[in-house]
This record gives structure tokens, sequence and C-alpha cells, in this order.
């Protein structure tokens, strides 16, 4: 922890913790619930957006949270959550196999937003560091290379045909081909991009975040990791909107801007996404698949056991 942060005491290590766990419990409401996602997803950002947030997302504020990538963030993930929402609870979308493109493009497009603002880092020329949007941030490599690793991330992304819904009460929405190597990937490639342009807010945009998406998909419901992490990227970003505050002086913990530790997130993110796409590639070489609408996984472990615990 002390390459990339200065490390927290008891108290930020109780807050962590606390975040985590809300954004799970949270999370958990929202998907064994359908009113509950309503209330979250639809009714709180529209009363959020008329009230609060030009207020505390205004354009320039001193917490950064009023940029343009912050705003369609925003926007994006609850349109992901209520497009899911939508897959899960209205009979036959699901048949329409035009609709099951919602979850890979939604998932590209917020990846695509990401890399877009890495590469944008790079240009800005600040390789000593310095603040943009309020917002620290140091350019080097790490921003081309964790791009890169972005962009094979989305390449990456397969087996979005055989998207199913639960047969279970929570009816949630799963795919199983999404296996632990590509969510293992993007999680390395997400913390990296959160650290090159979020850096001194990473802590919680990315470990915090992070953590409260992958902990449900491999321990509460399997097969469901995009549906848990539009959901707590949903969470997450609402209340950094309304209480922008947070990350900077309510429970602050910077990294050690370090640029080996840029490097290092970066080279690992890149190296992952990497393996995972010669991974890939061999298999739908050796097995002859076709990458759009044949399951990649399908002869994994992983991928048996999502499908004999929701199908």
């Amino acid at each position: 922890m002390g390459l990339f942060y200065e490390v927290p005491g008891l108290t930020g290590w109780a807050i962590l913790a606390i975040v985590i766990f809300a954004l799970m419990a949270f999370n958990e409401f929202g998907r064994t619930t359908k009113w509950g996602g309503v209330v979250l997803f639809l009714i709180v950002p529209i009363v959020l957006t008329i009230f609060v947030w030009p207020t505390t997302a205004a354009a320039g504020n001193e917490f950064g949270t009023g940029t343009w990538f912050n705003w369609v963030k925003t926007y994006s993930a609850l349109a992901g959550v209520l497009g899911f929402m939508a897959i899960r609870y209205i009979p036959g979308l699901t048949k329409r196999k035009w609709v099951l493109l919602f979850p890979p493009l939604i998932l590209a497009i917020n990846i695509f937003e990401a890399v877009i603002r890495d590469f944008q880092v790079y240009s800005y020329g600040l390789w000593d560091g310095g603040f943009i949007d309020h917002l620290w941030v140091m350019s080097g490599p790490w921003n081309i290379m964790n791009g890169i690793a972005g962009l094979l991330n989305i390449v990456t992304i397969c087996g979005w045909a055989g998207i199913v819904i639960s047969r279970d009460r929570t009816k949630d929405m799963i795919w199983p081909d999404m296996i632990w190597a590509w969510i293992i990937a993007y999680d390395l490639w997400n913390f990296a991009y959160t650290y090159n342009c979020i850096a001194d807010h990473s802590f919680y945009c990315g470990v915090a975040l992070l953590l409260s998406c992958t902990i449900p998909a491999f321990f509460i419901k399997k097969g469901a990791w995009l549906q848990h992490r539009a959901s707590t990227l949903a969470l997450w970003i609402m209340f950094s909107m309304t209480v922008p505050q947070f990350a900077d002086r309510i429970a602050p913990v910077p990294i050690t801007h370090n640029p080996k530790s840029f490097f290092a997130a970066s080279l690992i993110a890149l190296v992952a996404n990497l393996a995972l796409a010669v991974y890939q590639f061999n298999k739908i070489r050796k097995n002859r698949l076709n990458p759009v609408k044949d399951q990649i996984f399908a002869d994994t472990k992983a991928y048996q056991s999502v499908i004999s615990e929701n199908v």
C-alpha cells in the first residue's frame, strides 16, 4: 500500500470498509427488490438533478465534480442500471437478440470514456504533475499504456449473446461468459485509470468501488458482475456528486505522487489485458469459435458453475 498511497490509519481503513459495505448493501437492496431499484436509480437521481447537483457539481467547483466527464459518467451509469432493470423485468426482452446488444454496448462506452480521459491527461503534458479542474494528475507514458489496456478490455468483451435472466425471484441479468479472467483484467485496468486520472480520489473510486462489485460477483451472485458494477458505480458517483468534499476533506487518502507507482499500476493492467487477449484469441482459434455469437469460455468451470446456479 505504501507504494501507491500514504498509508491510512485505523480510521482510514474503517472508513474504507464502511464505504465498501454501504455500496454492497445498497446494491443488494436495489438488486433484490424491484421498487428498491426504482427508488435508488430513478427517483433519487431525478431529485438530485433538480435540487442538489446544480450546486454541488457546478462547473468549475473546487472539488472537480463539475467536469463533463463526471456528468457523462453519472448518467451513463444510471442508463446502464435502468437498461439492465428493463431487461430483467420486462418478459421476452432477452428473446430479442438486438436487445442483448445493450449490455456490451453500454459497458464498452463506459470503458471508452475512461480511455479518452487517460489519453486526454497525457495530452496535458503535466510531466511533473499539476491540477486540472481542481484534480491533481501527472501525465506520462502510463496514460498511453493504460489507454491501450482499456481498448484491449473492450475488444475482449465476449459472449453477450448468452446473457440470460436467472430463474430465481431476483431475476438477475446473468452473463456466463464474463468469467473471472475478464473481471480481474477489467479491475486492474480500471484501478490504473482511477489512479492516473482521479489520483487522490482513487482509494475510494478505485479500491473501494471495485471491491464492492467484485466481492458480490464472486461470493453473492455469480455471473451478475456487470449488474453489480453498474449499480455500485451509479451509487458512488451519485454520492460523490452530492458530497464532493468527501475524498478531499472528510476522509482523504492521498496517493504517493510517485511516477513509479503510476507506471507500475498501468504496466500490470496492460500485461493482464494482453494476457487475456492472447488467452481468448487462442480459445477462439483452437475451438473455431465465432467471437460474436459463440460462448468463448463454455468449457471452463467458472462458466459451467454460473449456468448450473442460474439457468
